[in-house]
């Protein structure tokens, strides 16, 4: 199980859209790398598609963290889920477009049956990560230290 999202959503639920996706595209070097050259066969493609899928999803949570004013809510950590949840649905559009039209783009190949296995298995964890998110965002010592961490402060 890919658990790297849970530092791309610490980092825009906190830190916002531009540390999201910066985080989230620092995240996806690994796993681009991984299973661009390591595991796959996609190399260089990969190594650049899944980076940029991760940062999607950091920059769209921090924009709606941002926009829906998650953090300055009540019941901050019980929208945190559903935030988290519609965060990763342009990565899931990214993928597709991605084993769709850029493999066989620049590869001359067709990879389209790894989108059911590759999206089943992102949103097992996308749906970990955001149960996992609620609890974080829930507890204030959790979220005292990554505020004074990131230098931040937020009015409640």
């Amino acid at each position: 199980m890919d658990l790297s999202h849970v530092a791309t959503f610490i980092a825009a639920i906190f830190g916002g859209p531009v540390l999201g996706g910066i985080v989230g595209f620092l995240g996806g070097i690994y796993a681009g790398y991984y299973f661009g050259y390591v595991m796959g066969s996609l190399g260089l493609l990969s190594l650049i598609g899944v980076p940029s899928g991760k940062a999607l999803t950091g920059l769209t949570a921090g924009l709606l963290y941002r926009a829906l004013r998650v953090n300055s809510r009540l019941r901050s950590s019980l929208l945190t889920v559903p935030v988290v949840l519609v965060s990763y649905v342009p990565e899931c559009l990214f993928t597709v477009a991605y084993f769709r039209h850029m493999v066989p783009l620049f590869y001359g190949f067709a990879m389209e049956f790894m989108i059911p296995i590759v999206i089943l298995k992102a949103w097992v964890e996308i749906s970990v990560i955001s149960l996992l998110m609620g609890a974080l965002n829930g507890n204030h010592g959790f979220r005292e230290f990554v505020e004074r961490f990131l230098g931040m402060r937020r009015a409640l």
